[in-house]
């Protein structure tokens, strides 16, 4: 699949990039990308939740009243269930939400979300480019040149860059990831993927 290298101004450069169709053009598997997202939320989850439970609570532990002839339900202490102020029963406790995914089944992942974007056509391929200083400004101009303003957008770069990143940030519609780190969430989140002509060959290296 060929595609054309756009500039930063938005502007076809004449040059032609391939897309590896073993990356980009195979038949995407819907389970896998449903186990590779399920995995990426699963490992961000802190699983620091905690409820107090009857040994956790400080509170007296004399019975409230005697066992017959009350007329109501026995009870014992006041850090009980049923009491309001009381325990929770069978609540939440801290745990480990990590799973772990082999590597060809997250390869796999990634190539079939590709796959669908390029399949949609909402692939853009532009010329490597650098900012001098970290301004917002330059990277919304880059995003109305590229007809991307209030789209969501996944640009892909070779290599980390801190003005561009910076220049992001307070961006709610674009991520701004290395091609090292672009995972399959990533890539179902965005409406357009914008890759970076160096990251091609990077992930080529990753995904083939």
């Amino acid at each position: 699949m060929e595609v054309s290298v756009l500039n930063i101004e938005g502007v076809d450069t004449g040059k032609k990039v391939t897309l590896d169709d073993s990356i980009y053009g195979i038949e995407p598997n819907d389970h896998v990308i449903y186990l590779d997202v399920k995995t990426l939320l699963a490992n961000k989850r802190q699983g620091t939740h905690k409820s107090k439970e009857k040994s956790d609570l400080s509170g007296s532990t004399k019975k409230l009243k005697k066992q017959k002839g009350t007329g109501t339900a026995r009870s014992g202490s006041i850090k009980s269930p049923v009491f309001r102020g009381g325990a929770r029963v069978f609540g939440p406790k801290p745990r480990d939400y990590r799973t772990k995914l082999n590597k060809k089944v997250k390869q796999l992942a990634r190539r079939s979300a590709l796959s669908y974007k390029a399949k949609d056509q909402n692939i853009k391929v532009i010329e490597d480019f650098n900012f001098e200083a970290p301004k917002t400004k330059q990277i919304l101009d880059l995003q109305n040149k590229l007809q991307l303003t209030d789209k969501k957008t996944v640009l892909v770069l070779p290599n980390p860059n801190k003005n561009i990143y910076l220049s992001s940030r307070n961006l709610k519609e674009l991520k701004v990831v290395t091609a090292s780190d672009l995972n399959t969430y990533d890539i179902l989140w965005a409406k357009e993927i914008v890759l970076a002509e160096g990251s091609l060959n990077v992930i080529e290296n990753i995904l083939k």
